[in-house]
């Protein structure tokens, strides 16, 4: 129970750092005491992965490459959404598109809605599990079938989240033996 507390409370308080994005004493000491409240609160609730995890070193390469790409991806929409603005003889076909995706966990899709969200061309609006499709509002809608406009949306970055997916462990020589 106490690994639960503890985990829950670095979650909190790191999320208290990120929204209030304040630095001083007073309000790093609130926020501490609002994190060990939201701690204790939810930790019987059930286990928690804590934040210490993403130290693996796997975890933190996949995670640099993911930034990294999603960095150079937001420069490059940012760019491309400024000379759209300042050149209008170009017409601009904004949208909604429908793209198929290949995450199925809660956790895959919140990280491709919120990391291509931020990519300011595509805004992730709705998704359907059962379907397994996400709609985006599209600044310019990618040209093809729903395939090329994956690839052009929510592919790179589905891919490379592939990296944090569940490791297959190789079989030994008894589960072997039984095949």
């Amino acid at each position: 129970m106490a690994g639960r507390v503890i985990a829950l409370l670095c979650w909190a308080f790191g999320i208290w750092v990120l929204l209030t994005w304040t630095l001083s004493w007073e309000q790093m000491l609130f926020g501490a005491g609002i994190a060990a409240v939201v701690a204790v609160a939810l930790a019987p609730l059930g286990e928690v992965a804590g934040p210490w995890r993403l130290l693996a070193p796997r975890r933190l390469a996949a995670i640099a490459v993911l930034f990294a790409v999603a960095a150079r991806r937001i420069v490059l929409a940012n760019l491309r959404l400024s000379w759209l603005i300042w050149n209008p003889r170009r017409p601009l076909r904004s949208g909604m598109v429908i793209v198929p995706t290949s995450q199925r966990s809660a956790g895959g899709l919140t990280a491709v809605g919120l990391i291509t969200s931020l990519i300011v061309d595509n805004q992730l609006v709705d998704l359907d599990r059962s379907r397994a499709e996400l709609q985006y509002h599209a600044v310019e809608v990618p040209e093809g079938g729903p395939d090329r406009r994956r690839e052009a949306i929510n592919g790179p970055v589905e891919d490379l989240l592939k990296a944090f997916g569940p490791r297959r462990r190789p079989m030994s020589r008894a589960q072997h033996a039984d095949d």
